[in-house]
């Protein structure tokens, strides 16, 4: 039982779920709270994450920290992200085994179900058929992750709670044009296409000076810019996205995923994830979203319509689309008493203001 005064750590503190669980768990009266940035604690290393636990020995751990990305860099770097993220996994819930942890949350991915998986998807559809090739590897881990929590718990009694959220987006997101996932990468496209066609490079300079691409700031020639930003199909005139624009999604406010994250951390232990008297305990795993799908193209005009970008858009239809539908079944959540709040509108316009509000604060620092 967490009681105020029980030290969690947040790994991934910074991240966007995990910056966003700091506030919650902050919010919620519970202060002691222990955060290593990577530079700090490099989770890949062994040996690092052995010395963290036995200096701080916490009574809690959510391990949000994961290598991740979109659909580009999940093709491209497919061994980054099963090693990558199966090591921080084995590290850090390994040492929460061997420091007698009394409850770990792990955060997964709903890209862990099968592309053809029933719709929407249930906890129990895991490893029924094949997984997107897109991020197959990324599924992999995750589902390991979420495998070593359940078997943990069945072999020695931990209290180990795996998540999967569907997609997030919110305050402290990935913004990278190659690597983000497909809302923040749609706002900054937009958002950088609209400053160009009002003419307000300086704009677009800040932007670069906060989060650069391919190494070019907002110091480069206006050429430069211009030739950089076209490779990501960013123009005064048009802004062209990955795929259709038909694939359905579900879209999931950072905050609320936080939210749900410390409602299950707080209020359900693993005996509540799956029916008793169970013959076999298995996907024990909480589906966490909004039961609420939209199309690429339908949230693209979304964000359209909130930055005021009065260009084309466009679609290149010979770049994957990935899996056409993720809906989740999230009633085994409501069930365990948690509903979602803020619904697509309202988190485009706050995923805006919270953008434009960091590149100003940026300009005025430097």
């Amino acid at each position: 039982m967490l009681t105020k005064e029980s030290k969690i750590y947040v790994a991934g503190h910074r991240g966007l779920v995990g910056s966003a669980i700091w506030n919650n768990l902050q919010a919620r009266g519970y202060t002691n709270l222990v955060g290593r940035t990577h530079a700090e604690l490099d989770l890949l290393d062994g040996v690092a994450v052995r010395d963290f636990f036995d200096a701080e020995r916490p009574d809690a751990v959510v391990l949000a920290a994961a290598h991740v990305g979109g659909i580009m860099a999940n093709l491209r770097h497919r061994a980054d992200f099963i090693y990558r993220n199966l090591q921080i996994q084995q590290n850090v819930i390994g040492e929460s085994f061997r420091h007698n942890v009394d409850k770990l949350l792990f955060l997964g991915s709903t890209c862990i179900y099968p592309r053809e998986a029933p719709q929407p998807m249930p906890e129990d559809c895991l490893l029924t058929s094949p997984l997107e090739y897109t991020n197959e590897p990324y599924a992999i881990a995750k589902i390991a992750g979420l495998k070593m929590c359940e078997s943990f718990n069945l072999q020695y009694g931990t209290n180990y709670i795996a998540v999967m959220p569907t997609n997030l987006y919110g305050p402290n997101d990935n913004f990278h044009l190659e690597n983000s996932h497909v809302l923040p990468a749609i706002l900054r496209k937009v958002y950088l296409a609209h400053c160009l066609r009002e003419g307000d490079l300086a704009a677009v300079r800040r932007d670069l000076d906060l989060r650069p691409v391919e190494g070019t700031d907002g110091s480069a020639s206006e050429q430069k810019v211009l030739e950089v930003l076209a490779r990501y199909g960013i123009t005064p005139d048009a802004v062209t996205l990955w795929g259709t624009g038909s694939p359905l999604r579900e879209f999931l406010w950072s905050e609320d995923m936080a939210d749900a994250s410390v409602h299950v951390l707080l209020n359900v232990d693993f005996r509540d994830t799956f029916a008793p008297g169970a013959t076999e305990v298995r996907n024990c795993h909480i589906n966490v979203g909004t039961g609420l799908e939209i199309s690429i193209r339908e949230v693209a005009e979304k964000v359209v319509s909130e930055v005021g970008f009065t260009g084309r858009l466009e679609w290149d239809a010979s770049k994957p689309d990935g899996t056409m539908r993720k809906l989740t079944d999230v009633s085994k959540l409501h069930a365990l008493g948690w509903h979602h709040n803020v619904d697509i509108d309202e988190g485009v316009s706050r995923l805006y203001e919270w953008y434009r509000r960091g590149i100003c604060i940026n300009h005025r620092q430097s």
